[in-house]
């Protein structure tokens, strides 16, 4: 995931300046600026993204006793703050443009270096998609959908431009539609990445919080499991659950259900990494204080 956030980084940053030279003394034309912006902005999505994906590989110690993984949650904050001010610049420049019209000089020269940078968009969003489901991690999806968003962008940039030079001038309104798109993704990074901060539960960990249960209390000698925590880490989430055993059990006992249950676990949700199992007395058992685990 590493070397593809770099090489899109590279890339994006390339073509996006390109676009901005040629559409600012050229071909005056808002939307391959509005593009080039874009594409940079998105350079500097993966630019971020692989400092947090560098961050997350970081082991735990003493301070960071969870390790670094929320590090990657802080990278795709800090990649929608970049989105937000590109998609508000864009959205200014496209108003001036239609208050203000200029003619679009050489519109299909344009149309070639967004082609471009559209299939090289393309490419590089489909291969880190798949990179990024296998990872788990939210900051390389966001990653890929931005960079996936850039292409689509890249060719609704050639298709206008083809318009344009047709003698249909839609160049404001799709600079509009730029600063939406690039809007919607950022609001969407917000709420994921925020939520996880915040440590809350629901979607994924909903479900897994009900199949954990269902495991323990698959387990004959469980007669309840009350309390499920769950709290999402960047791939990877730490539980906690809470079991009700005879007060008789012994600890060698309890200690044996510990190892079935997170045995059971690691086999259907390899995601869950760490699984803290604590004992409570059945309140119908004489008996021994229960032991925990």
């Amino acid at each position: 995931m590493e070397w593809l956030a770099a090489v899109t980084t590279v890339s994006l940053v390339g073509f996006g300046l390109v676009q901005i030279v040629l559409g600012q003394f050229v071909s005056f034309s808002v939307v391959l600026v509005a593009n080039g912006i874009d594409c940079i902005g998105d350079g500097f999505v993966s630019g971020i993204v692989w400092v947090g994906l560098r961050f997350v590989k970081k082991p735990a110690n003493h301070r960071f006793t969870f390790g670094y993984y929320k590090f990657e949650n802080l990278a795709s904050l800090g990649a929608a703050i970049v989105m937000f001010i590109l998609a508000t610049y864009i959205l200014v420049r496209s108003y001036y443009s239609l208050v203000s019209p200029q003619p679009v000089q050489a519109p299909l020269l344009g149309a070639v270096v967004a082609g471009a940078s559209a299939i090289v968009a393309l490419l590089l969003g489909v291969v880190k998609m798949r990179a990024g489901r296998r990872s788990g991690l939210g900051s390389a999806r966001l990653d890929a959908i931005n960079t996936i968003k850039d292409g689509t962008t890249s060719a609704l940039t050639v298709l206008t431009l083809f318009l344009v030079s047709l003698g249909y001038d839609f160049e404001p309104f799709v600079g509009f539609i730029f600063a939406g798109i690039i809007y919607m993704v950022g609001v969407a990074a917000i709420k994921e990445s925020g939520l996880v901060l915040l440590d809350a539960c629901d979607g994924e960990c909903l479900n897994l919080g009900v199949v954990l249960r269902q495991i323990a209390l698959s387990i004959p000698a469980v007669r309840g499991a009350h309390v499920v925590r769950l709290r999402q880490t960047g791939p990877v989430f730490f539980g906690e659950i809470e079991v009700v055993v005879p007060k008789s059990m012994t600890v060698e006992e309890f200690d044996a259900i510990c190892s079935e249950i997170s045995s059971r676990a690691k086999g259907q949700m390899p995601e869950i990494e760490h699984l803290a199992i604590v004992s409570k007395p059945a309140p119908d058992d004489q008996g021994s204080t229960p032991s925990s685990g």
